[in-house]
């Protein structure tokens, strides 16, 4: 039996990068995939084909996560769709990096919303499901910046930091109802978005991982369904950095 047959995942941020690589995972352990983005572009649309080709139930979702009422709303959508919701993974996330002093309202503004607000969003909207089947595995997308800090990303690496804070408060708040929270730290991994990094760059991220070498979402994606499948059954509240040894 896969490891999440029959199982319904709601992944945000999902039509590219690492949330494409956990869905495409979760999807090839049996799970039924619902995901979001900020639009069902033919993007989304590729990743949905993909997704069906493990010969699951997908569904891809237009979803702006940081507003609160749009995500109450398509979150009762999914839940109608699919009967459930067993896995959350917030995922979705964005960058606007700059040094503090010259760091803008708005920059900030947007990163928490994006990161950390969205996580709340979705996990304020999934819970009632969640409460009802008296299980659920929470997992939120965190960044080994969020566990150290980075310099140039104080609004990055704040969004992260609580995206910690929020997965140990959800499993105290709601360990008792069969419901896990964790977190996951991932390292330097290879996207489109560090792709565009410089080989000099790249170089330089690779002397400080022991492992001597970047990370792939495939990477981060067997961790989550670690943490999303049975086999994490007395894990919650954690924190597991994918880093290939950057930060011990």
């Amino acid at each position: 039996m896969k490891l999440l047959e029959g199982k319904t995942a709601l992944i945000t941020g999902a039509a590219r990068g690492i949330g494409k690589a956990v869905a495409l995972k979760f999807a090839s352990e049996g799970a039924n995939i619902a995901f979001t983005d900020l639009m069902i572009d033919e993007n989304a649309k590729k990743t949905e084909e993909e997704i069906a080709a493990f010969g699951v139930k997908v569904k891809g979702y237009a979803s702006n996560a940081a507003k609160f009422d749009e995500t109450a709303s398509v979150v009762e959508e999914i839940a109608k769709d699919f009967g459930r919701i067993d896995i959350l993974v917030n995922n979705a996330g964005i960058t606007k990096d700059g040094l503090m002093m010259r760091m803008s309202e708005a920059q900030w503004d947007a990163v928490i919303a994006v990161n950390l607000k969205s996580a709340f969003n979705f996990i304020h909207a999934v819970l009632p499901t969640m409460l009802r089947q008296k299980s659920g595995s929470i997992i939120n997308m965190s960044s080994v910046v969020g566990v150290h800090g980075n310099a140039g990303q104080a609004n990055y690496s704040a969004s992260k930091a609580g995206m910690i804070g929020l997965a140990k408060s959800i499993a105290q708040e709601v360990g008792s109802r069969g419901i896990r929270a964790n977190a996951i730290a991932p390292g330097f991994i290879i996207t489109d978005m560090t792709a565009a990094l410089s080989d000099e760059v790249r170089a330089e991220w690779n002397k400080k991982i022991p492992l001597r070498r970047g990370g792939t979402p495939e990477d981060i994606a067997n961790v989550a369904t670690f943490l999303a499948s049975d086999m994490s059954s007395y894990v919650s509240g954690q924190v597991i950095q994918v880093d290939g040894g950057m930060n011990m």
